[in-house]
Order: C-alpha cells, then structure tokens, then sequence
C-alpha cells in the first residue's frame, strides 16, 4: 500500500485543466498566495475602551453640582498632573502608529481643533507642552484626539479627569474603529511598561 504525500495527490487520469493548476498550486504555492496569506495573518480589534485609574492620593471631596449632592454621588479628586499625563499617552499612542492629534478640550474649552492635520504626533506632543501648558496645568479636565491612518482608519479619544465621580476613573481611552492587534499590544505594552496601573477594561 503506497504512503500517501502531504501534498494533494496530481490528477493523472481525467484530469480537467482546472484540476491541474489547482494540483500545481497545491503542491507548489505562488509568491501571490503567501502575500494573500500574510495579509490574512493581520488581525484586527474593534472599538476598544481601557480604563484605568493610577496610584496616586485620592480625597472624597464634597460636590459642587446641586443635583449630585441630592443624589449623593460621591467625588473623588486625583494627585495627577494633566500635561505630563497626556505627553506620556500620546508618546504611547505615537509608538502605536497613530499620526497626528486631531482635538484637545480642557475643562469643555477647545484648545486645538485641526482633524485635517497630517504632522507627526511626536512634533504636536512638544507643540502642546509650549502653546497650551498654562491651560492644561490649571485644568481639572482633558480630553484629546488622535488619529491613526494605517490599513484602516481609528480614532482615539482619551479623556483624563483630575476630578470624577467614585464609579468613574482617572484615564478612560476609547479606540473607535479598527486597529491592527499587533499595534494596540504595542501601546498596552508601553502603558504597562511606564506604570503600575489596575487595567479595569
């Protein structure tokens, strides 16, 4: 009894053309199917939302807002500086491929507001540490913007809250559309490296 090959075995007898070249792909795969396969290995993850607050003090302070105090929320204030915060986030996210920052909203006021911006997120990180760090430092509040424009499109929406609510915390990333697993790692990654946090994703 003959050992059957690995490979799928040549259509001697009646054998249509069809079979014949799926014989000779079979057996002899073209450079054209290992780039179709390499393009199948990229995974994608959509729509991710990581939450996670940092070891620094936090007080329970009393609510500003009427209808909190009447519904007893309890809020927390956090020992974190915003700028420094935001400039380790986005150095994250540069790593990470994405190239420009689209927004940035402090306390509900638009700093900066260019989507249509194609310059280098490592250049707008330093260009907000000049232009907007009086704003930020004062701010209890940060909310940015940041795209990415590799095999698809997402975008980031990170908001960053000296001040929030005990149910909520510090850091909350959206990543809206999808991105490449590999790249989302190397951000996760690079967070995980630089801090200790509690991922509460």
């Amino acid at each position: 009894m003959p050992r059957k090959s690995g490979f799928t075995e040549p259509p001697w007898v009646m054998g249509s053309p069809k079979e014949v070249m799926d014989w000779i792909e079979a057996s002899n795969p073209s450079k054209k199917n290992h780039k179709d396969k390499s393009k199948k290995e990229n995974k994608f993850l959509r729509n991710l939302h990581i939450k996670f607050d940092f070891n620094v003090k936090k007080t329970e302070i009393e609510p500003d807002n009427f209808i909190s105090k009447i519904l007893g929320k309890k809020i927390i204030l956090e020992d974190i500086e915003l700028l420094p915060t935001a400039e380790f986030i986005l150095r994250g996210l540069a790593k990470a491929k994405f190239k420009n920052t689209a927004k940035i909203v402090i306390d509900g006021k638009i700093l900066y507001d260019h989507p249509e911006s194609t310059t280098d997120l490592r250049e707008t990180i330093e260009e907000i540490g000049e232009e907007f760090s009086n704003e930020i430092s004062k701010g209890k509040q940060l909310e940015m913007t940041a795209i990415l424009k590799d095999v698809e499109k997402s975008t980031a929406i990170i908001k960053i809250r000296k001040i929030h609510s005990k149910k909520e915390h510090s850091i909350d990333i959206q990543i809206k559309g999808k991105i490449r697993e590999e790249l989302y790692h190397t951000f996760l990654n690079y967070l995980k490296e630089k801090i200790s946090f509690k991922d509460k994703e």
